[in-house]
């Protein structure tokens, strides 16, 4: 029986869930999926500046787990904008700690 997965923390919640490229009517556009544990790891090392270590600390994870997490976020990023495909923010195996009145939510999934 396989381990059970740990718990990420993430400390901001994406305000906007959805990207799509301009011009590109929905029936036919492709989407990617990051996860909200995704997202945050590029937040956390691109957008703060973070050095890999300490953002894995802030994550409660391990640095191998951050890089695993953060080259698939890339990946999946650098997918949709090459390719033309809309990115769609959902689900993972976080709980969200930061900010005030949001300590204890969990996410599990598509939905949380």
């Amino acid at each position: 029986m396989p381990r059970p997965r740990r718990m990420r923390m993430v400390w901001l919640e994406p305000g906007v869930t959805y990207f799509k490229p301009a011009g590109v009517r929905m029936v036919s556009l492709q989407e990617v999926t990051l996860t909200v544990d995704e997202f945050e790891s590029v937040r956390l090392k691109d957008y703060e500046g973070f050095d890999q270590k300490e953002a894995a600390k802030r994550m409660k994870i391990s640095q191998p787990t951050f890089q695993r997490l953060y080259e698939s976020a890339r990946k999946k990023i650098a997918d949709a904008i090459v390719n033309g495909k809309a990115i769609r923010i959902e689900g993972g195996n976080y709980m969200l700690v930061g900010g005030p009145g949001r300590r204890g939510r969990f996410g599990r999934g598509a939905r949380f």
